[in-house]
């Protein structure tokens, strides 16, 4: 019998067929439960290459952004450990300078600290010292507050601060509970039981979809996190660095959806009601953490206005459209073998239109 969302599954045999990803998993749902799921491809272009399914784990890159980093920043606020206003330098030690002293963690947030974007740190710096004393001491591209450039970096520090707030140690002298990776731990361990961890065991690698070949580490990447500055962080940062199925990521969306409703699941309902509100930065379309949907953008033209959502460098994403009670994920990896591959650009947002579509013909 055909059904509403046969649309959404050529679409995903479309990527598939035209080489934008090997592998494609997708769920789609509501606040009470999965309605619609996808597996699609095969881990890679090998023609023996096993078969994507619901349990292919994927790297989330900068999904880790918004699942781990934005969530356990609304969990501080809730506990007082920190305030969105709290100046950068309250929490680190090396984030000195008149040019400087006023950035906020609502700032880092909403990527307007005055931070450039990236910059291969990896290649001169390992480990989170030598890292967090590096960015600090960057030249600011543009005066704090004026724009929006989504900025790596300020989430690799926003990840150190929040380490910070739970040890109460300013200066990065860590109680091993207050690692990032414990306790995001934490948080998923009520949320799911589906594969959603940073540096997954080795025992997982056959169901991880393999990334890029990568030049600088010299080997195919399976299950070892593709962006190289997490990599240099032992796996664990503040803006890359899970991995999971869609399962996972459609649990995780689930619980906001819930949050948002008025459960304190993910944290306080209010909290997370503030977090995703457009923020006031001068051309920027960024809650504090989250993106907001415009039409332009990856969730397509169908959306609400006040959607929310994210992408991945290696092809994926989430949206969440909570005045529908809806929400997509949609994880591929479309870097293999090279990150080059950029059609998913244009195919990403008539996926989620045809998504839109579909639910409202089937709910």
């Amino acid at each position: 019998m055909p059904s509403p969302f046969d649309a959404v599954r050529a679409l995903l045999l479309e990527g598939v067929e035209g080489h934008l990803f090997p592998a494609a998993c997708m769920d789609v749902g509501r606040h009470d439960g999965s309605r619609w799921t996808a597996a699609v491809g095969a881990l890679t272009y090998d023609p023996f290459a096993p078969a994507a399914t619901p349990a292919t784990i994927f790297d989330l890159a900068s999904l880790t952004k918004v699942l781990a980093t934005t969530t356990l920043a609304m969990r501080a606020v809730d506990a007082r450990r920190l305030t969105l206003d709290d100046p950068v330098g309250r929490w680190l030690r090396d984030w000195r300078g008149s040019d400087r002293e006023g950035v906020t963690l609502r700032q880092l947030l909403t990527h307007s600290s005055g931070l450039t974007a990236y910059l291969p740190l990896y290649r001169d710096a390992t480990g989170r010292h030598e890292f967090e004393r590096t960015i600090c001491s960057l030249p600011l591209e543009y005066p704090p507050g004026t724009t929006s450039i989504y900025s790596d970096l300020g989430f690799i520090l926003l990840g150190f601060v929040i380490e910070n707030a739970a040890s109460g140690k300013p200066e990065g002298t860590l109680d091993p509970d207050a690692s990032l990776s414990h306790q995001f731990q934490r948080l998923r361990s009520f949320l799911t039981s589906e594969p959603l961890t940073f540096n997954p065991p080795r025992s997982w690698r056959s169901l991880c979809a393999p990334t890029e070949v990568d030049p600088w580490r010299g080997r195919l990447l399976t299950g070892e996190v593709h962006d190289e500055n997490c990599w240099a962080l032992g796996g664990v940062a503040g803006h890359a660095g899970l991995f999971g199925t869609a399962a996972a990521v459609g649990s995780f969306a689930r619980a906001a959806l819930r949050t948002i409703a008025g459960e304190d699941m993910l944290a306080a309902a209010p909290t997370m009601r503030a977090f995703i509100q457009r923020e006031s930065v001068p051309g920027s379309s960024r809650a504090l953490g989250w993106d907001t949907m415009l039409p332009t953008s990856s969730c397509g033209t169908l959306m609400s206005s006040t959607a929310i959502g994210h992408t991945g460098f290696t092809g994926t994403s989430v949206w969440i459209d909570w005045e529908r009670d809806l929400y997509v994920v949609l994880l591929t990896n479309r870097v293999h073998p090279s990150r080059e591959n950029t059609g998913i650009r244009s195919l990403r947002p008539r996926i989620h239109d045809a998504v839109v579509r579909a639910i409202s013909a089937e709910w």
